[in-house]
């Protein structure tokens, strides 16, 4: 009798104490975040911060002339500008990234696995050389235009401006769409969409009203990424002519001994990123995307494309045309023409380990300091909680050099000890880069049942073992896809390694620049096709592991 009884009331005390541990926990994530977890996201934002305490610092020495400088014509048409081409290439990389994500994971395009690593290499060309190779290519006396003169066609359309800008940023910045959004895609569960169809759904319904919807954290993280980038993009701009905010601040810093009105606008461009993670905020909303119930992760049903896949394969191969098989063409004709005249092309190893080195450190660091803000974020939601995410993405809105000067300001008068070491190139990569990894981490993480830490901390887990033995480890596709961009970033970063690094220290990024400066366009072909092929290859191991994740 006493064992019936046991029997019948253990379930009920076990409904009972799931439910007042539930509420428990659910009270102190939404009010008291463990310090650890507070200290860490507090130190990691104010690091982020420094190169706006720079600005200000600047910007102080104009006084009563910073109205001015905000209200002169010329300012504000650069402002519009900039607001016009990040929205631009926001818009057309949303379109293409979610496109492409959902054709090689969700369909039958034939070849998936060859068009998911191609269509991701345009990320790794730095945006001088994407754009210069679209200028020698599709350019009014470019390569294209002289083979189709003797059919009479003699100058192409100008690709010059706001059209030439708008096309290569967008050729080089979708990616961070593509990636984001592939892994929630393979995080989401099926049921959602098996349910819908069971209620007489076509799939064209199912993705508006299912799929898309819950794609919308991931599509606005990458989209916060691509607006970023476009604001603090030198080398396209400028090489397409379009005056945008930091063509204007960098013309400011070379030719004025003054760097206070180049202060003042790189703040003005603080201000428009801020306008910009408000209005993703709003859009972000309160929603949560995790499963509904525990169990093993299932396969999602592939759409057959039927009529649609010849012009799925034209666009997935147009889009390769021009982000890779393009640039590739235009190095590797340049490479060539040099070897025939006998150029010597002066590439070491040390180059190549430099590149790997930095860059795969940073994205390290990077994605140990975006653990803390992303749970944070997501776990802890709050005004404080979501002021400390946002301050880790100015960094990413700011040109290079202002970076770069920042913190030569501050390490030659505060920690001159860190002063052109490797540590702190190391640390304005991290500044620079860090949104990428929380962009990433964020996304996985809202995909990711509370009721997991939940049981974890019933089972007697402080909340840092929960977090290194639970939450990270589920974190595994997002953090990967946060180290990818931040170490295919980081390989191509060029003002930050310019002004900060050792001494005699070079990257590939370093080499490209400088043989370009010189007009040596053989020398600069060599280390950016080197830099394709390492980037390539980590590309590769990442989308293994994801294969791998999802295989689990």
């Amino acid at each position: 009798m006493i064992a019936t009884n046991s029997k019948a009331l253990a379930p009920n005390k076990l409904a009972a104490l799931r439910t007042t541990f539930q509420l428990g926990w659910l009270s102190r994530r939404t009010t008291h975040p463990p310090f650890f977890l507070l200290m860490a996201a507090t130190l990691i934002a104010a690091a982020a911060l420094l190169p706006v305490g720079y600005l200000i610092i600047r910007a102080a020495g104009v006084g009563s002339k910073v109205w001015t400088i905000l209200l002169q014509p010329r300012t504000l048409e650069v402002f519009a500008g900039s607001a016009g081409l990040a929205l631009a290439v926001t818009g057309a990389a949303v379109v293409m990234g979610v496109l492409l994500a959902w054709l090689t994971v969700r369909t039958d395009l034939p070849g998936r696995k060859f068009w998911a690593v191609v269509t991701v290499l345009p990320l790794v060309w730095p945006s001088y050389v994407g754009a210069f190779t679209l200028v020698a290519a599709l350019g009014p006396k470019g390569m294209i235009q002289g083979w189709l003169e003797p059919w009479g066609i003699e100058r192409l359309p100008s690709i010059y401006g706001f059209p030439g800008a708008l096309l290569a940023l967008t050729l080089f910045t979708y990616p961070y769409v593509l990636l984001s959004v592939r892994a929630a895609l393979r995080g989401l569960d099926p049921s959602l969409e098996e349910a819908a169809r069971s209620f007489g759904r076509s799939p064209r319904r199912v993705f508006w009203e299912i799929t898309l919807p819950h794609l919308r954290p991931s599509i606005l993280a990458g989209g916060l990424l691509v607006a970023l980038y476009t604001l603090s993009d030198f080398g396209a701009v400028s090489l397409l002519r379009f005056d945008s905010f930091t063509r204007a601040i960098y013309l400011q810093y070379s030719a004025s001994l003054d760097r206070s009105v180049a202060a003042v606008l790189a703040l003005l461009l603080v201000i428009l990123t801020l306008a910009i993670l408000l209005a993703e905020s709003r859009l972000r909303g309160k929603a949560r995307y995790y499963r509904s119930s525990a169990g093993a992760k299932r396969p999602s049903t592939i759409v057959k494309l039927g009529a649609w896949k010849p012009l799925a394969l034209v666009f997935c191969g147009l889009v390769t045309l021009l982000g890779v098989i393009l640039p590739l063409g235009v190095m590797g004709f340049w490479l060539v023409r040099g070897l025939l005249i006998g150029e010597e092309l002066k590439l070491g190893l040390n180059v190549v380990l430099n590149s790997v080195s930095a860059s795969g450190l940073a994205a390290l660091v990077a994605i140990l300091a975006a653990i803390p803000l992303a749970v944070l974020s997501v776990r802890f939601p709050g005004k404080r909680s979501r002021w400390l995410e946002r301050s880790a993405y100015i960094g990413y809105a700011l040109p290079g050099i202002v970076i770069a000067l920042a913190l030569v300001f501050f390490g030659a008068n505060y920690a001159t000890f860190l002063y052109q070491t490797l540590a702190m190139l190391i640390f304005a990569y991290v500044v620079r880069f860090l949104p990428q990894a929380i962009g990433s981490a964020r996304s996985s993480l809202l995909q990711v049942s509370p009721r997991l830490e939940e049981a974890a901390r019933c089972l007697g887990r402080t909340p840092g073992q929960t977090l290194t033995s639970i939450t990270v480890p589920l974190l595994k596709p997002g953090l990967l896809t946060g180290l990818a961009l931040v170490f295919l970033t980081g390989m191509k970063e060029l003002p930050a390694t310019l002004l900060l690094g050792p001494t005699g220290f070079q990257t590939l990024a370093t080499r490209i620049w400088s043989a370009t400066e010189h007009v040596f366009f053989a020398q600069a072909a060599a280390p950016a096709l080197l830099l394709v092929l390492v980037s390539a290859v980590s590309v590769w191991i990442i989308l293994a592991q994801e294969e791998k994740g999802l295989r689990r």
